[in-house]
């Protein structure tokens, strides 16, 4: 199957109420930009929403917590995480290259037999990393002795990405039942903040010469955008559970060498009220105006979109350049 050949920016906006998009992992506290008050998202928190839906729905996945998918021997995480894809898939493996075995006086006999060189373990290593979904989106590395590889993902986001509003963190305090210690005798009580509101917006991009060696595919492009989706849908977990979808928009460029300056900077939110006052899409509307004109320019091919809004549905539908994406 041939791999994509379109450039594409993306941006995706979720909306987060009385949540934790991205806690910090050393504080346990929400990203945030003092200067701007922006909350800010990681791309390595959007990459894993994407992994873990992919592994429910029975995608192999090359970076995952499961100890139970690596092998023992003392290697690193990736070389065992490589260890078991190649107990797993070793009928899957081509033959190791044909080597001249030395004579007596060291030279090439041309008696050739079978030996693990390290071109045909690194040809193994590379198929087998290609098996994985999300290598083929995000890249990923082999760190096995005689076997490395290094995949540049096609599919990056933006290392932070800053809120469409500002927002004043609320501090929240809760108990818990349990005590922190057996020598105490009432439970503990945790502080955090909390987002009141925020309108998060994710840049990514999309590389088709990346996607030559990692093997990305436009089948592969469709399970980006339902995961990048679903998973924001589906998040159960206590500090993620109030989030949703908003819109999801690919603009795609005419050439693999074009770019427009500044896609990240053309969504605005119009409202009577103040960033921080903001509780829900009720407070704001969503402004486009930027956006319509700025991708008429020749290098834009098409835009892909994909909302559940019906306000932002009606005004993109029918636009020239617009498709609606079908997830």
């Amino acid at each position: 199957m041939s791999t994509i050949s379109e450039k594409s920016e993306l941006l995706f906006l979720y909306e987060s109420t009385f949540s934790i998009p991205n806690g910090d992992p050393f504080t346990g506290e929400q990203r945030y930009d003092d200067e701007t008050k922006r909350i800010l998202v990681s791309d390595v928190r959007i990459k894993r929403f994407i992994r873990d839906y992919l592994i429910e729905r029975g995608h192999e996945i090359f970076v995952m917590n499961d100890k139970s998918t690596i092998e023992a021997g003392g290697e690193s995480g990736a070389a065992s995480r490589l260890n078991s894809l190649i107990k797993k898939y070793e009928k899957d493996l081509v033959p190791a290259e044909s080597s001249p075995e030395p004579n007596e006086e060291g030279e090439e006999s041309g008696k050739g037999k079978k030996a693990k060189g390290k071109k045909g373990s690194a040809v193994n290593a590379l198929a087998l990393l290609q098996k994985c979904t999300d290598v083929r989106l995000f890249g990923g590395i082999s760190t096995k002795v005689d076997a490395a590889v290094n995949i540049t993902g096609p599919v990056q986001f933006a290392l932070l990405n800053p809120s469409l509003n500002a927002v004043d963190l609320r501090t929240h305090q809760n108990t818990s039942v349990f005590s922190s210690s057996s020598e105490k005798s009432r439970g503990a009580i945790g502080t955090t903040s909390v987002v009141p509101y925020a309108l998060c917006q994710i840049q990514g991009w999309i590389n088709p010469y990346s996607a030559k060696l990692s093997g990305m595919t436009e089948a592969d492009t469709a399970e980006l955008f339902a995961a990048l989706w679903k998973s924001i849908n589906n998040a159960n977990t206590r500090s993620k559970s109030n989030q949703n979808a908003v819109l999801l928009l690919q603009i795609v460029y005419a050439n693999a060498d074009d770019k427009l300056y500044g896609l990240g900077r053309l969504l605005k939110l119009a409202s009577d009220k103040r960033d921080e006052q903001l509780r829900s899409a009720d407070d704001y509307k969503l402004d486009l105006a930027a956006l319509l004109e700025k991708v008429a320019s020749d290098k834009v091919k098409a835009v892909r979109y994909y909302t559940e809004v019906d306000v932002i549905d009606k005004a993109l539908n029918g636009q020239p350049k617009f498709e609606k994406l079908q997830l």
